[in-house]
């Protein structure tokens, strides 16, 4: 899930594929994307170790414009979800299930009772996110990888350098062109295999 590209700088990319994102999507971030209001679709946990690069495209975009809907309408410091959220793991697998949470909490046909869940739920997530942003060193102008501890007998990695970050939409189109490559090539070794 996590890609490897020049994390924080002004991303290079294909720009075919950023008008792409921009002409179907609008602005990664100025709306909530099109996975959020599938009503062919039954609301259903992400696991985005399972995502085909079609699927994880209409989620990143999707994820990306509610985390910014959330940061704004709750005035949440990068201290609860920094700019480049998008990679470190832990955070994304933790903006997920409170996403899922919140379209399920907010359906139409849900429990009048579903949001003040959600909110209990929000107020318990943004705990462990604090906690998760401390570890891994984020802040508003710069970024690293999460510090991993190596196990003994484990190969030793090399120190997480920090970036800084100039342009976070930049960032975050490169991201996920490089993890829609990633799982296109998968698919493709398992189709050629098959």
């Amino acid at each position: 899930m996590s890609g490897d590209g020049d994390r924080g700088q002004q991303a290079v990319l294909d720009p075919e594929f950023a008008r792409a994102i921009e002409s179907e999507y609008g602005n990664p971030g100025d709306q909530f994307g099109a996975a959020d209001f599938d009503a062919d679709e039954p609301l259903r946990p992400i696991n985005w170790n399972l995502l085909t690069a079609d699927e994880a495209m209409a989620e990143w975009l999707d994820l990306n414009g509610w985390v910014d809907w959330l940061r704004r309408s709750f005035g949440l410091p990068p201290a609860v979800i920094p700019p480049l959220w998008h990679r470190h793991d832990e955070l994304v697998w933790e903006l997920s299930a409170l996403h899922t949470h919140w379209l399920n909490a907010y359906d139409p046909e849900g429990s009048p009772s579903g949001p003040i869940g959600w909110m209990r739920d929000f107020a318990e997530a943004r705990h462990r996110l604090r906690e998760w942003v401390s570890t891994a060193g984020c802040r508003l102008d710069r970024d690293r990888p999460t510090r991993q501890t190596i196990w003994p007998g484990e190969t030793p990695v090399e120190a997480a350098v920090e970036v800084e970050i100039v342009d976070r939409h930049a960032d975050f189109v490169q991201f996920v062109h490089e993890d829609v490559a990633a799982r296109r090539r998968i698919e493709e070794q398992v189709h050629a295999a098959t």
